[in-house]
């Protein structure tokens, strides 16, 4: 049963950088009615309206929450913001949408959780990258068994800058790589391993790398940074059958599937094992040509109406925030390997 056939007015809550990007989206979308941005920042709202005339603003949170044209609140602020904001629209009956990291801590996650389920209410994590055409391919693939069994998966994202202050660079680039990461595994790792180091800004950590080990046996590197000379958005997955590398730097090409792999071949007698190198074609798959966040706000439309488990749901966002806090102390732990309970 749809819980709605009327246009959705939505509220955007954080106009600074993301902001914006959500707030084209749903003005995009034919479904969504009126938008309006929330900010405390003035000239934010100001840049806001000379950018989208027809978008309506306000400094007050609660102009939003109580008003009952409103249907949906879409949350992009500091992560320390998010559970109240969240918590805040639930209770008063408003379908949320939140972006990453979902929230500040794993119980406030399930806190949200609960209360979205309490209310009957739509719950839904922005992971963007999870929408976007290489990503879906490569999940595509991987569940096909196009590569066969998942050895390993190694990951780089770093950049010069942006430093941020109000969290580590865990807590800001990880997330994109463990949300990718989970979904082509459809799981959480068994345990975290992680090092770093805070060289600009004492106390808040702009280097990382992260190890993780998952159920199956595959094992994950991620390498996250705010100090390198050249920005970097590279993945390879390395299975039995074939190797993978993904690179979203790439204009063209992102995805690129390698038809390489070694055989272990036992000994017939006392002889020394043979190991049988293989190295085939290199192709790269067409793929799909949009824009991973208007399908992120279609599918948030597309749940509030039918009743629909966003591919993102709260449960998506808590596994991503549970493997934050377990990089994030075992980073401040020298490095000692931490559980995911």
């Amino acid at each position: 049963m749809n819980r709605t056939s009327e246009k959705i007015d939505v509220g955007i809550v954080g106009c600074g950088y993301w902001g914006p990007n959500l707030i084209r989206n749903f003005l995009s979308h034919k479904g969504f009615g009126q938008v309006i941005g929330c900010d405390l920042d003035q000239s934010k709202l100001e840049r806001i309206q000379q950018r989208y005339a027809s978008v309506k603003v306000t400094s007050d949170y609660e102009d939003l929450l109580g008003s009952n044209k409103v249907g949906a609140v879409a949350i992009a602020t500091p992560v320390k913001a998010h559970y109240q904001l969240a918590r805040d629209a639930l209770q008063a009956g408003k379908h949320v949408f939140v972006e990453k990291p979902f929230t500040s801590s794993s119980a406030e996650a399930l806190q949200l959780i609960k209360l979205a389920d309490e209310k009957n209410l739509t719950l839904m994590v922005g992971h963007t990258f999870e929408y976007s055409p290489p990503v879906v391919k490569i999940g595509e693939l991987i569940s096909g068994g196009t590569l066969g069994e998942i050895y390993f998966i190694s990951s780089s994202r770093v950049n010069l800058g942006l430093h941020r202050k109000d969290v580590s660079v865990i807590w800001d680039l990880a997330s994109h790589d463990f949300s990718i990461i989970f979904s082509w595994l459809k799981t959480s790792p068994l345990r975290i391993t992680a090092l770093g180091k805070d060289y600009v800004q004492r106390g808040i950590p702009d280097v990382a790398f992260i190890n993780m080990e998952f159920p199956s046996g595959c094992v994950a590197h991620v390498e996250v940074s705010w100090l390198a000379p050249s920005k970097l958005r590279r993945t390879a997955v390395i299975g039995s059958e074939k190797m993978l590398v993904y690179d979203d730097t790439e204009v063209m090409e992102k995805v690129k599937i390698y038809d390489k792999g070694v055989d272990y071949k036992d000994p017939d007698s006392f002889g020394e094992f043979q190991l049988s190198y293989r190295a085939g074609d290199i192709i790269s798959p067409q793929l799909e040509n949009y824009e991973p966040l208007s399908l992120e706000v279609a599918h948030f439309f597309e749940c509030i109406c039918n009743g629909k488990r966003p591919k993102t749901d709260g449960f998506s966002g808590l596994r991503v925030v549970q493997a934050l806090e377990a990089a994030q102390s075992s980073l401040e732990n020298n490095g000692h390997p931490e559980v995911i309970r």
